[in-house]
């Protein structure tokens, strides 16, 4: 089986932030991952990345916050999909 693209997706805000999500569905696991899922979900605002998620060989399953590194419990593509869109939103709110 050759990897698969699942998801690629591009969101452009009208302030120039962006969201990028791309998902694919590969052969076996990424050490130290266990779930045959390869994975990259940024929010850039002001021309930084200041949230993200991905599963870095060597790194396995972990979320990026402003400068901040940690790991974090993948439990399904879904979730995953729905926390990031979720912390997005909330950013995105004006306070």
């Amino acid at each position: 089986m050759k990897a698969e693209l699942l998801i690629r997706e591009r969101v452009v805000y009208p302030d120039g932030a962006l969201a990028e999500i791309v998902v694919w569905r590969v052969p076996k696991p990424t050490p130290p991952s266990r779930h045959r899922f390869k994975y990259s979900l940024v929010y850039i605002a002001s021309g930084r990345s200041v949230l993200g998620y991905d599963n870095e060989r060597g790194k396995g399953d972990h979320r990026h916050f402003g400068d901040s590194e940690e790991s974090f419990a993948f439990s399904s593509i879904e979730d995953l999909l729905g926390r990031f869109t979720a912390e997005v939103e909330a950013m995105r709110k004006p306070e």
